[in-house]
Order: structure tokens, then C-alpha cells, then sequence
């Protein structure tokens, strides 16, 4: 069974394989159970495949390479949100001055509050490394971790937890206090809950959709821009 699993892990199929499995599988109980937002389906399938992972005794490094292939898809999926962008410029032009405004604030306090709060409970460097770029989507988190010093494990726990939290906060938020715009519930999932906030977006209506795709877009660029020049100020980590 060892040589089995070992001659399977020299190639991306058993990867890419336990990771749709796992994906559609968790997108199957979403559904049965009411397709709450609080819980999405990629939630579910990480879940599911760590225990996979777990209990076939597979390292996540292993995994982790074979999966690699998938990764690829990232990146073209990103760019491919520029097209529900075109379709809605008409009203981000209408907004760009409060957007001008907000954006960089958001974008900073998205990465702050994270690495503030592990700072404060006595975490290392490379952990804080690890967090500051949780709200970023993956393609842009991974180059960013990399260079801080990170690890891309736990960046991409942490990334998972914060997409996830951002859709409940925001969701719970909203009907607290009776938001209904699209636009605003969009771009707060986006700048927050990176490509997990923008499925949720999309789910909401297509004008939340675009407005979360130019708030996860803008805040992966100011934090890959700003971030890395943030960090090597002095006395600011270490």
C-alpha cells in the first residue's frame, strides 16, 4: 500500500484528484444542508481533504506539489474577473473618488489588525510574516509571504479563515444594520474576504460581484506594492 501511495504521489493525479473530490463532495453537503453562508463549500472540502490527508498519512509538502498544477488556474481566474469590472465602469467611474478614499485605508487595516493582534499575543516573525497578507487572494498572498520570510502553509490556513469570516461578519453585519447596496456589501467582501468573499459577491447579484472582483483586485496591488516596503521598516517586526 506504501509503494502504491508513493508511486501515486510521483504524479499530480492523486492530488488533483482528492482535490476536486474533496471540492465537489463539500459542495454537495453545502447544498443538502440549505447552502448557509457562514459555512461554504471550500470550507467544507478543506476540511474534508485534510482529513484525507490525515489519515492516509501523506505530507501536506507532498500534497502540496501535486496540487501544484491547480495553483496555475489561479491566476487566469483572477484576470478573468476583469471582464464583470468592464461591464459595471459606468458606476465604479460614478464612485472613484470615495474609492480613492477608502480603498488604501481598507486594504492597510485588512493586512494591521492581523499582525497587530499576533503581535500582541507573542508571535514569531515568520508567523506575523505569514498573516499580514490574509486578505489577499492567493496568486498575489503566495508571492508576498514568500518574500516576507513567511510560511505559504499557514498563510494559506490563515487565508481560508479570513475568506470564510469575512462572508459571515458581512452577511450578519448587513442585515444588522440594514445595508442593502450592492456595491458597499461587494466591496467589503472583496477587500476582506479576497476570492472567497467575491463568489459570495456574485452570489449576491452581479453589480456586488464586480465591485468585490475591484476590491479584492486594488487590494492585492496596494499590499504587493506597499507591504513589502512596510516590512522593512525598522523596529517594525523582529
Amino acid at each position: 500500500m506504501s509503494e502504491l501511495l508513493d508511486h501515486l504521489l510521483a504524479t499530480p493525479l492523486l492530488a488533483i484528484a482528492l482535490t476536486l473530490a474533496a471540492y465537489f463532495t463539500g459542495d454537495r453537503l453545502f447544498r443538502l444542508v440549505g447552502a448557509p453562508s457562514w459555512c461554504p463549500p471550500i470550507l467544507v472540502a478543506a476540511l474534508l481533504l485534510a482529513g484525507v490527508l490525515a489519515l492516509a498519512g501523506i505530507d501536506y509538502a507532498d500534497y502540496r506539489e501535486g496540487a501544484g498544477w491547480l495553483m496555475l488556474l489561479l491566476g487566469p481566474a483572477t484576470v478573468a474577473l476583469g471582464l464583470p469590472l468592464y461591464q459595471q465602469m459606468g458606476r465604479i467611474r460614478a464612485l472613484w473618488r470615495p474609492l480613492l478614499i477608502c480603498l488604501p485605508v481598507a486594504s492597510g487595516m485588512a493586512a494591521l489588525y492581523a499582525v497587530a493582534i499576533a503581535w500582541l499575543l507573542g508571535a514569531s516573525p515568520e508567523v506575523l510574516a505569514s498573516l499580514a497578507p490574509k486578505s489577499v487572494t492567493a496568486p498575489i498572498a503566495i508571492g508576498i509571504t514568500e518574500q516576507l520570510g513567511g510560511s505559504v502553509a499557514l498563510m494559506m490556513g490563515g487565508l481560508l479563515l479570513t475568506g470564510v469570516a469575512a462572508i459571515g461578519f458581512v452577511d450578519l453585519g448587513s442585515r444588522w444594520l440594514g445595508i442593502r447596496d450592492e456595491r458597499l456589501l461587494g466591496l467589503a467582501l472583496g477587500i476582506n474576504g479576497h476570492a472567497l468573499g467575491t463568489v459570495r459577491a456574485f452570489e449576491i447579484g452581479p453589480t456586488a460581484g464586480a465591485f468585490a472582483s475591484l476590491g479584492m483586485s486594488l487590494t492585492g496591488i496596494l499590499t504587493a506594492l506597499l507591504l513589502p516596503l512596510a516590512w522593512r521598516l525598522p523596529g517594525l517586526v523582529g
